[in-house]
């Protein structure tokens, strides 16, 4: 299914790798964009499966497992496919001035946090450690950039950032600013 990390490196469990994407593709094929059910397909998949379910996948680290990279481009491409899937019964059900009145409402959702001075813009862990602010809020000034001025950032870059960590009050608690950006991946894939 995937190239193998290696026998000495880790990589993703095999049996878990192979059970989710089972699941994937038996609910991926299952929906029928802009047939009969196109409304409910629009919202969410008719099988209960969908690109948040992509999202959240998390896999065992094993020795001698599936390559991480290459699980993960594929998990990107899935998450894709579902939203595709999602926009096109969206617009044959609603118009894409719809979706992309759906997609500018989820885009403004973002903008308070973005809004906030850096530093401050998400709460810092109650203790140990976090996100280092400063690399936290570089990656907000890029996604500011591409919301006012069009600059260049793909979803794939917000999947796959990462932070150095940092002690608190230098930090940001991680769930909230995994929360967000979980939140803006979804904004840029519906929009390229």
């Amino acid at each position: 299914m995937f190239p193998p990390a290696g026998r000495m490196r880790t990589g993703y469990d095999r049996a878990e790798v192979e059970e989710f994407f089972t699941r994937a593709r038996a609910a991926y094929e299952s929906g029928e964009p802009g047939g009969p059910d196109a409304a409910a397909t629009a919202s969410l998949s008719s099988t209960g499966f969908d690109e948040k379910d992509v999202r959240a996948a998390a896999f065992t680290l094993v020795r001698d497992g599936y390559s991480a990279a290459a699980v993960d481009a594929a998990l990107d491409r899935l998450e894709s496919a579902f939203v595709q899937r999602r926009r096109t019964a969206f617009i044959a059900a609603q118009g894409e001035s719809a979706w992309m009145d759906h997609i500018a409402d989820r885009a403004t959702t973002l903008y308070p946090r973005l809004l906030r001075p850096a530093g401050e813009r998400f709460r810092s862990p109650e203790s140990g450690h976090g996100y280092d602010r400063d690399a936290v809020d570089a990656l907000l000034e890029r996604l500011v950039a591409y919301f006012d001025d069009g600059g260049e950032l793909t979803s794939a870059e917000l999947r796959t950032a990462t932070f150095p960590r940092a002690r608190a009050p230098r930090a940001y608690h991680e769930g909230t600013v995994d929360a967000y950006l979980d939140r803006a991946v979804e904004v840029l894939v519906a929009v390229e």
